[in-house]
């Protein structure tokens, strides 16, 4: 059969590729995260491996493969080779996992192992992927249509992987699970195989002619020959390492967007999960429509590197536009997510004003590839070196981008990484447009005053858009998705953009300080935000009889840690916090507040994802307190999940105790059941004590011992009585306990007694992290005291839960069932 009736099948064939690579992609970096980490460096590691398979294996392909074989075996053999290894890298990702907890640890010793554990798994599989469209190149003529084909290709790749992310993002891990997710993309690439074999068997295959048609001037030359004669041999290797040379620059602006607008809009929409499936199916979704028009209108196209030219001086115009919506136009939209009645309402919002910020971008440099690659093959040569050099210029900048974005934002932030991001796309622009360079030939050149001409107007144009980015506002990172709620609310007295994340402190006109971060209060000097991290920190220290050693998740304002540190018996306090700004430069605005605790020298800061490093410490501690980012924001529910429990456990010495914060507000019973009982899971005998906020539910304390036993009224009650325990008993009076009784009265309910409450509760699993999910999807719910009043309804009375004296069991029960208005 001739080989163009197959084109259309080859396209599907891409499409569903396309699919599986980024399930696949979704799967192994959910896998990989918990097992070496979530911070920026595993990110950074992660990120820059698997697109540097991707890579390497466009670029050796066509150096390994010989074209003697038929095109459509190497492919269906590398797409039969992904999936198996796809179920090799999930059933060996244990055995990964427990060989590095053993071998890893802080500084370059453990990035070496960190980027060892990820190229053990990712760079096999990626290297397969990045060689599937120059295997495929070579059954294609590189004529302009063939040419054209190869970039419908690339667009029905892109489409795929569209589908792929929305449909792992929103519903395969939402109600499956990372193996049922990795099956799914198992059977897209077994198909894909099946029917590449098909085809193969189909269809004829004669390596001589479609390479002697592709060294053939008058069908190479075919693209974007106009002009004069060939150039010299010289002039164009010249012209082709160009071509090279700003495909890499627009893989760079294209990934270094993508980082800083995911980093921007997740602060407008939320950081749960949907949010970054949003944005990513969105920038997916503008490449495949450019790279679809582009390959369209290539073979009409008499000068395919100018308009490669042109979409890169749009790109500048593109980033500015971007970075104008984000600044000073969309945080002051007037929209007030909690008054919908569906999350799915927000939802289309998001959707709208998502595709508003980042489809012009993603458009031009979609387009840009099928077009650098009409400029490329007028040279000739093998179609697969062609595909693979430009495929591998374009991810190399790309990997630049995506790793040197982060460090950029953090350095300098995101408005001069923004302007930045123009500069080079305007030097894109040139290297297309002056005479002499990317096909441009010199004899068609207008002379010098044109090149001239042009350097200036690039110039000043790139200068021009880049003065019209403005920082990012104070109200953004402070209240991100609510920001046009707090306007002039609110005083920003200090904003700042890490490795990790954005945050901000803000003074109400009250003089209550605010600690932000992903686009929300994290934690204030409010009184029920004060309660709330003094009882966490004082229970954590109170229970256990030798707190000797306290391992603390999460610095945030510092006020949790200061409450630990001030305990006496204390000596060592470790805080674990993923973003460096917060102890740097957060802490020293609440001193007041958290007992400067950043200098205690008890204290010692590690910056590191909390669950790596219990994960690859040796040590252990008597007492570990968690107070994690909200469980909607991507990554926060690895803190919250089953496995993550036990870890918690192993680390505590004997007689050891763990307490964890759990929000009411902006959550869904559905959410607040399934931490209350993957909790319980690992610690059975688990208590739960109350934050009220005017007498409504507000958050909770969960408490876990690592052997049960009754909480001695009389024995807690004459230890904070001792004198060296006088600044704990002001510090728990400042926020309303004027008493242990006091305390202990925010008593709440028990897990044997909350059993009927959490029967159908989601349990959240590493493999599937449903936590994030529920979560995310509550994020704009305002049903708080609800939920506390349901597990208020399960309460007993707390018989093996307190031991101590009759009267001071009788007054404690009396407490609590008459509290104070808190």
């Amino acid at each position: 059969m001739h080989s163009r009736r197959l084109l259309p099948v080859l396209l599907l064939l891409f499409i569903g590729s396309g699919c599986a690579a980024l399930i696949y992609e979704v799967v192994w970096f959910q896998l990989l995260q918990l097992v070496i980490g979530s911070s920026a460096i595993s990110l950074a590691v992660l990120l820059g491996t698997f697109m540097g398979g991707l890579c390497l294996g466009s670029l050796g392909y066509s150096r390994v493969a010989s074209a003697r074989h038929h095109p459509l075996r190497m492919y269906a053999l590398l797409e039969a080779a992904i999936g198996v290894i796809g179920l090799l890298v999930l059933v060996g990702m244990p055995v990964v996992g427990s060989a590095y907890s053993s071998w890893a640890g802080p500084g370059t010793l453990g990035v070496v192992l960190r980027a060892l554990a990820a190229g053990v798994c990712l760079l096999p599989p990626t290297l397969l992927m990045g060689a599937t469209l120059p295997a495929l190149s070579r059954w294609i003529e590189m004529t302009p249509k063939g040419v054209a084909w190869l970039g419908f290709f690339y667009a029905g790749n892109t489409a795929g992987a569209v589908i792929g992310s929305v449909l792992a993002g929103f519903y395969l891990l939402r109600v499956y699970d990372l193996t049922t997710a990795t099956l799914v993309a198992f059977a897209l690439n077994a198909a894909v195989a099946a029917a590449a074999l098909l085809v193969a068997s189909i269809s004829a295959y004669d390596p001589q002619r479609i390479q002697d048609a592709a060294l053939r001037p008058d069908v190479a030359g075919g693209l974007g020959a106009a002009g004069p004669g060939p150039a010299p041999a010289g002039a164009r290797l010249v012209e082709q390492r160009t071509i090279f040379l700003a495909i890499a620059l627009s893989g760079f602006t294209a990934l270094s967007a993508e980082v800083v607008w995911t980093r921007l809009l997740s602060l407008l929409f939320g950081g749960t999960t949907y949010t970054f499936s949003l944005i990513l199916a969105g920038f997916l979704l503008g490449l495949g429509i450019g790279s679809s028009l582009a390959s369209a209108l290539a073979r009409n196209v008499a000068r395919p590197a100018i308009a490669l030219g042109w979409c890169q001086a749009g790109v500048g115009v593109a980033v500015a536009w971007a970075g104008i919506m984000v600044g000073t136009s969309m945080p002051y939209w007037p929209i007030d997510p909690s008054i919908s009645t569906s999350p799915w309402f927000n939802f289309q919002m998001d959707v709208a004003r998502c595709l508003w910020t980042v489809l012009p971008g993603a458009i031009l440099w979609g387009a840009s590839f099928p077009l650098a690659l009409a400029a490329s093959a007028r040279f000739g040569g093998d179609q697969a070196q062609i595909v693979g050099r430009l495929f591998a210029a374009n991810t190399l900048g790309a990997i630049i981008g995506a790793l040197g974005a982060g460090a950029l934002v953090a350095w300098v932030g995101s408005q001069h990484t923004q302007q930045f991001m123009i500069a080079v796309a305007a030097t894109s622009a040139l290297l297309m447009l002056l005479p002499g360079l990317g096909g441009n030939a010199a004899g068609t050149s207008g002379g010098r005053f044109a090149t001239v001409a042009l350097i200036v107007c690039l110039g000043a144009g790139a200068v021009l858009l880049g003065r019209a980015i403005p920082p990012i506002p104070g109200l953004l990172v402070g209240y991100g998705r609510f920001a046009a709620t707090w306007v002039n609310q609110a005083e920003f007295i200090y904003v700042g953009e890490g490795l990790n994340a954005s945050v901000a402190v803000s003074r109400l006109s009250s003089g209550v300080l605010n600690y932000h971060n992903a686009g929300k209060v994290q934690a204030s000097s409010e009184p029920q935000d004060m309660r709330l991290q003094r009882m966490l920190g004082h229970l954590t220290t109170l229970v256990p009889e030798r707190p000797t050693s306290v391992f603390v998740i999460g610095f945030g304002a510092g006020v949790t840690a200061g409450a630990v540190s001030i305990d006496p018996r204390v000596e060592r306090v470790t805080i674990a916090e993923i973003e460096p700004l917060v102890p740097k430069t957060v802490a020293r605005f609440f001193s007041a507040h958290n007992f400067d605790v950043a200098n205690n020298p008890k204290v010692q800061i590690r910056i590191d994802d909390a669950r790596h490093y219990l994960l690859t410490t040796h040590e252990k501690f008597d007492a570990i307190t968690s107070d994690p980012l909200d469980p909607w924001v991507k990554g926060a529910a690895m803190l919250y999940s089953r496995e993550f429990f036990d870890l918690v456990k192993r680390r505590l010495n004997p007689g050891g105790v763990v307490t964890l914060f759990v929000q009411l507000y902006s959550s869904s019973e559905e959410a607040v059941k399934s931490q209350i009982a993957t909790f319980f899971e690992t610690f059975p005998n688990g208590i739960v004590f109350g934050n009220t906020y005017n007498g409504a539910g507000y958050d909770l304390v969960l408490l876990g011992q690592a052997e049960p036993a009754p909480l001695d009224i009389d024995l807690l009650a004459a230890r904070l009585d001792e004198p060296e325990y006088a600044p704990v008993a002001q510090s728990l009076r400042e926020v309303g306990y004027s008493s242990l009784i006091d305390l202990l009265s925010t008593f709440a309910g028990d897990a044997p007694n909350l059993k009927g409450w959490t029967s159908d509760a989601v349990i959240n699993k590493d493999s599937s992290l449903r936590l994030q999910f529920l979560a995310g999807l509550g994020v704009n719910l305002r049903v708080g005291d609800m939920i506390y009043q349901n597990i208020l309804a399960h309460r007993r009375v707390p018989t093996d839960v307190f031991s101590g004296s009759e009267p001071a069991k009788a007054a404690l029960w009396e407490a609590i069932q008459n509290p104070p208005m808190r």
